[in-house]
């Protein structure tokens, strides 16, 4: 008789079967196993809302964690439960982080053109990516070549946040570059090939449904990484894209070089974009769709630039002079 999987077994298994992130898998089972210990190594199908309540309260308490971290954990758990151990949580009532009411940081017309003029490369044209198109960092890095329309100037962006597909703008000013990147890959795909390698990732169950997708030119990640690499899932060698801690070091230094003393990051280029456009008079609809937010209030919060300050109301101080 077969051994029962164990329970972080069981997790992972349902997590690949729900087609979830890496990221996803890893971060869920770092949680779990932080509540497992909580609780003095006692088995999840033993406990129920008490426990949960208890390790969400100390997280918010004692260990101070922010709300979307928090949520996180929360997250987490709620899978654990509903689709492994198949019990229903109700009634929590556990103490939960404050949300922060916080403006995103946005960097001016000059201060974008200061970060930028201090990169080079890959990073100079992925950062340019950022600004140009609306991107969030793991967008960018994960551009296929399929998703590239020079000819409509487009962008598409396949399993944003929330699982969803947009069309964003491919900026004129970045083609060439864009073009060049793209010879580049070909080589280290052509490569690849001839070494008996160049597959890639390939989303769902896409492997199975086309067996020779995986070595198409058209799925190659625009910007890949150096080296190849063994997939945790499935062991096989494949390329991967482009680290993106290789961006936000690159970004993290341009920003102190460039004396900006924002607190900037490779995400303040998607809240200037948003918040750019608006400025230059692009109705808050078509910025709602360019940065894929699902609802328009998430794209309001960018109108604080428009409407505070010397765009629009005028300090009273300024009648003396």
């Amino acid at each position: 008789m077969q051994n029962k999987p164990k329970l972080l077994d069981r997790v992972r298994y349902k997590i690949r079967y729900k087609h979830y992130s890496i990221r996803t898998e890893q971060s869920y089972l770092s949680w779990i196993r932080r509540y497992i210990l909580f609780h003095e190594k006692r088995h999840p199908a033993e406990m129920a809302e008490k426990e949960v309540e208890a390790f969400l309260t100390h997280l918010a308490v004692d260990r101070k964690v922010s709300c979307s971290t928090q949520n996180q954990a929360f997250s987490a758990l709620l899978f654990l439960y509903k689709e492994v151990l198949d019990i229903e949580l109700v009634k929590l009532n556990a103490t939960r982080s404050k949300l922060p009411e916080r403006l995103p940081v946005v960097l001016s017309a000059l201060e974008v053109q200061s970060l930028l003029a201090r990169l080079d490369g890959v990073e100079h044209l992925m950062a340019s990516l950022l600004y140009g198109s609306g991107l969030r960092l793991m967008e960018c890095v994960r551009i296929r070549v399929k998703d590239v329309d020079f000819n409509y100037e487009q962008l598409t962006i396949r399993n944003g946040k929330g699982n969803k597909d947009r069309v964003t703008m491919l900026p004129q000013s970045v083609a060439d570059g864009l073009r060049l990147q793209l010879d580049k890959t070909r080589l280290i795909h052509q490569q690849d090939v001839s070494e008996g390698f160049g597959e890639v990732y390939l989303p769902f169950a896409l492997e199975r449904k086309y067996p020779n997708a995986a070595k198409e030119w058209g799925w190659q990640y625009v910007f890949p990484a150096s080296k190849r690499s063994v997939d945790p899932r499935s062991g096989k060698v494949r390329r991967h894209h482009i680290s993106e801690q290789r961006l936000q070091r690159a970004v993290k230094k341009a920003v102190r070089a460039s004396h900006i003393d924002k607190p900037a990051s490779c995400h303040t280029f998607r809240h200037s974009f948003a918040t750019h456009l608006l400025e230059t008079g692009y109705d808050i609809r078509t910025v709602q769709e360019l940065m894929g937010h699902a609802d328009v209030s998430t794209t309001m919060i960018y109108t604080h630039v428009l409407n505070k300050g010397g765009k629009g109301v005028h300090s009273p101080l300024d009648r003396f002079s």
